[in-house]
């Protein structure tokens, strides 16, 4: 048997089980480490009452984050800067494996979703932030700390006065294109944007489709999937398809950037990508 965690920066989910077998799960608020993180601890204490000790324990968090140490690192939720996110489960005395949560969603589909046989592969999240993972030859891509590719830097279009949401850059993918910059931009959340619907539509798709590129440029990735509540606003992915396309122009000639359907896709696994993957992660770990 083996813990999972999705560590978000809304909600943790928690899971005991293996791949897509989970036998019980429990939906923690963020709030404060201490309090957030106890809950977590006291859930699994009681799993392993019921099912024994897990053979492997795997967390996807936010980030940033020290995937060596398990460091949270700076962070805009309040509280969490500073915090190791690993240290109240060494008690169980299992391997503990740590990715960042896009990472995380990256492996489930590799392993049970859209992204089975297919490598390399990315998955990017749109949502209340934007992020990416990548499986390269089979493994996690980390570097210095590990990716953001939620921060790479797009050309803002010439109609669009919005500031963005970003504090450190003024022109990058989030900042320009996260939920919260749609909500702040059009006065209203994605999915309520009514009568702004086409305009909002076109102006992300072409926000997408720029920051799609620029991670088909360097990862060279066969197949890229989009997850996350943005992407759930209807014809949203259809039009970044189209956007993505006419912006890669059929270069570098590869057969899958001829066929959008097949190439940008939505998860497999729906929301539940970060939580299998936790459970991959753990049991890659014992």
């Amino acid at each position: 048997m083996f813990f999972g965690i999705e560590a978000g920066g809304t909600k943790f989910n928690c899971a005991v089980g293996h791949g897509t077998e989970i036998v019980e799960e429990l939906r923690v608020p963020t709030t404060s480490p201490a309090e957030t993180l106890g809950t977590c601890k006291a859930f699994f204490e009681r799993a392993a009452d019921r099912h024994g000790q897990p053979e492997g324990l795997g967390i996807a968090t936010f980030g940033p984050i020290d995937l060596e140490s398990g460091t949270i690192g700076a962070t805009p939720k309040r509280g969490w800067p500073g915090t190791n996110i690993v240290a109240p489960f060494k008690s169980f005395g299992c391997p503990i494996a740590i990715e960042t949560d896009v990472t995380g969603a990256a492996i489930g589909e590799a392993n049970h979703g859209a992204g089975v046989g297919v490598d390399p592969v990315v998955y990017l999240t749109v949502g209340t932030g934007i992020g990416g993972g990548a499986i390269v030859g089979g493994r996690p891509l980390r570097g210095d700390p590990h990716p953001e590719m939620g921060h790479i830097l797009i050309s803002r279009r010439i109609d669009d006065v919005f500031e963005g949401t970003c504090p450190h850059h003024d022109s990058c993918l989030e900042g320009l294109a996260c939920g919260p910059a749609i909500s702040q931009r059009w006065g209203k959340p994605s999915h309520a944007l009514g009568d702004d619907l086409d305009a909002a539509i076109d102006l992300e798709a072409d926000y997408l489709a720029q920051g799609i590129a620029a991670i088909v440029a360097v990862l060279a990735p066969r197949r890229i999937i989009v997850g996350g509540g943005v992407m759930e606003v209807p014809g949203l992915l259809e039009a970044t398809r189209e956007r993505l396309f006419q912006k890669l122009n059929r270069y570098p000639g590869a057969a899958a950037h001829t066929d959008p359907a097949s190439f940008l896709v939505p998860p497999g696994l729906g929301g539940r990508a970060g939580m299998v993957g936790a459970l991959v992660m753990a049991a890659g770990s014992s």
